[in-house]
């Protein structure tokens, strides 16, 4: 977590939750807003002894900041879907299961840590924080089993949800939480947020991030994809062996995270007819490779529909 980075872009945020004594938040906002960026921030808040700063934010040198910087605060639990099956394959549905909450439901042993075992110690700072990030992806069972420690959390535990979509929320969980919306921060705070890491404003990479601090992140893999993306296009209007070649080089570096939009962000100027059929190829290259089809002729049939779609077929 870089405190200064999450200030800057969600500071009045931080200045509403710094004070917060209730026992649930549910943060929404769109995908890679910084939500989980939020949650971690809020868990520093309440777990920092040092002098906060002007928005209540934690200090960032303390010793409940610096574990929690390092990955290793003994006082936070984050809870996400399994992504992969008890076969080893990716999982198809993301879903948080009841394993997740209790030690005796996790039969494949997907989750190191259970909440109801976590929740059992008291804090070795302030207060123990469970962050559930995908909370539209807790199972029902899973939901009910959470509902008695959200209303009476043991040593004053608090629970932060995470989901895109207050909508998609289990009905008891929204009921129980404070909801506050994580909304994508001005361009201006994005290029403050990049010289922080001592880089120079970066068009598109802002142009791309649209306000989403989860993408300055990862924003190595973002250029990257970027430039994957532009190079495919560029070959699909060249010829078809370009296509091809494209196509496979782009199968070596394939990152489902960040290829697909940066794909639909490569033809954001082209025709509306143009962007459908562009977007109807990538979906059947992503429903093929989500099956388990062969990827490098699920790659050479987008590259063609590619084509067909840029008129270049």
């Amino acid at each position: 977590m870089t405190l200064p980075s999450t200030t800057l872009l969600h500071g009045p945020l931080l200045e509403q939750t710094s004070g917060f004594r209730g026992n649930a938040l549910l943060l929404t906002g769109p995908a890679r807003v910084g939500k989980r960026d939020v949650a971690l921030a809020v868990a520093a808040q309440h777990n920092c002894t040092g002098t906060r700063g002007m928005y209540g934010e934690a200090c960032g040198h303390c010793p409940s900041c610096r574990a929690l910087a390092a990955g290793s605060h003994p006082d936070l639990l984050i809870v996400e879907p399994r992504t992969i099956t008890a076969t080893g394959k990716a999982a198809r549905r993301k879903v948080i299961p009841i394993g997740a909450i209790l030690e005796g439901r996790d039969k494949n042993r997907e989750y190191e840590r259970h909440v109801f075992e976590f929740l059992e110690l008291r804090p070795t700072f302030s207060r123990r924080v469970v962050v559930v990030d995908g909370a539209e992806h807790l199972g029902q069972e899973a939901g009910n089993a959470l509902l008695k420690l959200v209303e009476e959390p043991p040593h004053g535990a608090l629970f932060i949800f995470l989901a895109e979509d207050r909508r998609s929320v289990l009905p008891t969980i929204q009921s129980r939480s404070v909801c506050l919306s994580v909304t994508p921060a001005p361009d201006r705070a994005i290029e403050r947020t990049l010289a922080l890491f001592g880089e120079a404003p970066d068009p598109e990479l802002i142009a791309f991030a649209a306000g989403r601090a989860g993408v300055l992140a990862a924003r190595e893999a973002v250029r990257a994809a970027l430039t994957d993306a532009a190079e495919l296009t560029a070959a699909a209007e060249r010829s078809l062996l370009s296509a091809l070649e494209a196509a496979e080089a782009l199968e070596k570096r394939w990152d489902a995270a960040w290829h697909p939009e940066a794909l639909r962000f490569a033809w954001r100027t082209r025709p509306s007819q143009e962007r459908a059929r562009a977007d109807a190829a990538l979906e059947a290259l992503q429903a093929a490779l989500e099956a388990y089809a062969s990827p490098s002729l699920s790659f050479q049939v987008f590259a063609l529909n590619l084509r067909a779609a840029f008129g270049e077929g």
